[in-house]
C-alpha cells in the first residue's frame, strides 16, 4: 500500500498494511506533512505542526517490525482539534487572549493515544467554539468559500489529506457543520457517550465530542475508541462501549426511517432538497420503512439552545471577564460573551423545561422509528465575507440559517451522524444527516453506511 492509497482506504485497512510491514507509518506522515506543506499556506487548518510527527511513525514502524500489539489506530496520523488538552501540544481554544492551558491528555485523547494514534497537530477552530466559519481556515473544495465551523480546521484537514481524521467538538452543529461543507463525516454520539475532561468548555450540558472523518467506518471506529466512562466529567454516561462496526454491513430490511416535515424541511436550498429527497427516496427502495411525522414544538428551539449556550459559556468565562481578558477575543465572540449576563434564571429555566418537553416528544417519536433523516444542512458551503441568503423567497442570516437542521440534536443529547449524499451545481457538497435514540449509535452508523454504500460515486 502507497501512502496515497493509504490517504483512501479505511483506517483498518491502513493499520493492518502498518503493522504487516506493507506500509510504513513514517511514510505515511510524511505524505501528509508534504500535503500540510503544499496547500496548508493557502487552507490555513493548522495552528500547529507537531514537530515529532515523524518520529511518532518511526516509533510506531519500530513497534510494528517487533510484533508489538500496539493498537487499532498504530502509525495512523490524527489531527486535533484546538479546544483538546494534549500533552506535547499547546492548546489555545482558538483565542489570542493569554490564557494558559494545562500540556496534558484528556480523557478521549488519552484513548486515542493508547490506541496508537499519532498526533500530526491542532485544528484551527472558531475562537472558543462560538462560530460557524473558522477564519481563517478556507474550504478545500472552493477556497473563496467557508469551512463550516467551529470544527472547521478539522473539516479542511480531513477533507484535503492532511490526515485521516481528526477530533471535533459539537455544541449546536460544531462537527455535523464543517463535516457537510467538507463533503467528509462528522459524528456527534450521544451525549455522555465520550468523556469531555481535557476539553475547553462552552456549554456543558450541550457539548459533545467526536470525530470527523472521511467515511462512516473511519468514524464508527474512532467513536468507539473515544467512548467510556470519564470520572473527571460530570455528564459522562456508564453505558458499554458500543460495538459499530458490526453495523456496518447490515441492510435496510426492517430499518423504520423517519422525516420529521416541520423545521428540517422549511426554507431548503433547491439542489439540497433534490438531493435529500433522493435519499430518502433511495432507503426506502433498499427495503426500509419510511414514516413521516411532525413535531410543532420544534419552532421554539432557536430561543431555547441560545439562552442556555449564552449563560453557560458566560458562566465558564467571568474569570477572563473579571480580568479583563474578553478584549483580546474577536469582537463577534466577546458579544456573545458578554450578552450571556443578559440572560435571566427565569429564561434559562423556561428553555430546560421545553429541552424537557421536546426530549419527550421525540421520546415517541423513537418508539415508531429508528432513526430520523434530513438535511443536515439548508445550505451548501457559502462565500466567505457573505452575511445573507435568500431561502424560499425570505432573506436571513446566513448563521441563523447554518445550524437551524443541527442544534435539536444538541439540545436533546441525542447521536447525529452526516454523510454525504450529493453535489450542487458549484461542485458543492451537500449533507445528509441522520439522529437516532439514546445510545443507538448502531442504527445511526447502519443508516449512515447504507448511504455511503449506495450514493458513492
Amino acid at each position: 500500500m502507497t501512502p496515497d492509497e493509504a490517504l483512501a482506504a479505511p483506517i483498518t485497512a491502513v493499520a493492518a498494511a502498518i503493522r504487516e510491514g506493507r506500509l510504513a507509518s513514517a511514510d505515511l506522515v510524511a505524505r501528509c506533512l508534504e500535503n500540510i506543506e503544499t496547500r496548508d499556506g493557502t487552507l490555513r487548518s493548522f495552528v500547529h505542526v507537531a514537530a515529532d510527527a515523524l518520529d511518532q511513525g518511526r516509533r510506531a514502524d519500530e513497534a510494528a517490525r517487533a510484533g508489538a500489539d500496539t493498537g487499532p489506530l498504530a502509525g495512523i496520523p490524527i489531527a486535533v482539534k484546538d479546544n483538546y488538552l494534549t500533552a506535547g501540544m499547546p492548546t489555545t481554544a482558538g483565542t489570542e487572549a493569554d490564557i494558559a492551558y494545562p500540556q496534558q491528555d484528556g480523557a478521549a485523547i488519552a484513548r486515542l493515544r493508547a490506541a496508537g494514534a499519532i498526533f500530526i497537530g491542532k485544528t484551527r477552530m472558531h475562537e472558543f467554539a462560538w462560530g460557524m466559519e473558522t477564519p481563517p481556515t478556507r474550504n478545500p473544495y472552493d477556497e473563496t468559500r467557508v469551512p463550516g465551523g467551529s470544527s472547521g480546521g478539522s473539516g479542511a484537514a480531513v477533507t484535503a489529506g492532511f490526515c485521516l481524521a481528526a477530533t471535533g467538538s459539537d455544541t449546536g452543529g460544531s462537527i455535523r457543520i464543517p463535516a457537510s461543507l467538507c463533503g467528509n463525516v462528522g459524528f456527534k454520539p450521544t451525549f455522555g457517550r465520550i468523556g469531555r475532561s481535557g476539553i475547553v468548555p462552552h456549554s456543558w450540558s450541550l457539548d459533545h465530542a467526536g470525530p470527523l472523518a472521511r467515511n462512516v467506518a473511519d468514524a464508527a471506529l474512532l467513536v468507539e475508541i473515544m467512548s467510556g466512562v470519564d470520572p473527571e466529567d460530570a455528564g459522562s454516561a456508564d453505558e458499554p462501549r458500543p460495538d459499530l462496526m458490526a453495523a456496518l454491513d447490515r441492510g435496510a430490511e426492517g430499518l423504520r426511517v423517519g422525516v420529521c416535515r416541520n423545521h428540517f424541511f422549511e426554507a431548503l436550498d433547491p439542489q439540497v432538497e433534490q438531493a435529500v429527497e433522493g435519499t430518502i427516496a433511495l432507503l426506502g427502495r433498499l427495503g426500509a420503512t419510511i414514516v413521516e411525522f411532525e413535531v410543532p414544538e420544534l419552532a421554539y428551539g432557536l430561543g431555547a439552545i441560545f439562552a442556555i449556550e449564552l449563560s453557560s459559556s458566560t458562566a465558564y468565562h467571568l474569570p477572563h471577564l473579571a480580568a479583563g481578558r474578553v478584549d483580546a477575543y474577536a469582537e463577534d465572540v466577546r458579544l456573545l460573551v458578554e450578552m450571556g449576563r443578559l440572560v435571566t434564571g427565569s429564561d434559562y429555566l423556561h428553555a430546560e423545561r421545553y429541552r424537557t418537553l421536546l426530549g419527550r416528544k421525540f421520546r415517541d417519536a423513537f418508539a415508531e422509528v429508528d432513526v430520523v433523516v434530513g438535511p443536515t444542512m439548508p445550505i451548501t458551503a457559502w462565500e466567505i465575507g457573505q452575511k445573507e441568503v435568500v431561502l424560499g423567497g425570505k432573506r436571513e442570516a446566513v448563521l441563523e440559517t447554518s445550524w437551524r437542521f443541527t442544534y435539536p440534536w444538541n439540545l436533546l443529547g441525542l447521536p447525529a451522524i452526516t454523510v454525504p449524499c450529493g453535489i450542487d451545481d458549484k461542485g458543492l457538497p451537500i449533507g445528509f444527516q441522520i439522529a437516532g435514540a439514546a445510545f443507538d449509535e448502531a442504527s445511526v452508523v447502519r443508516t449512515a453506511s447504507l448511504v455511503e454504500r449506495h450514493t458513492a460515486g
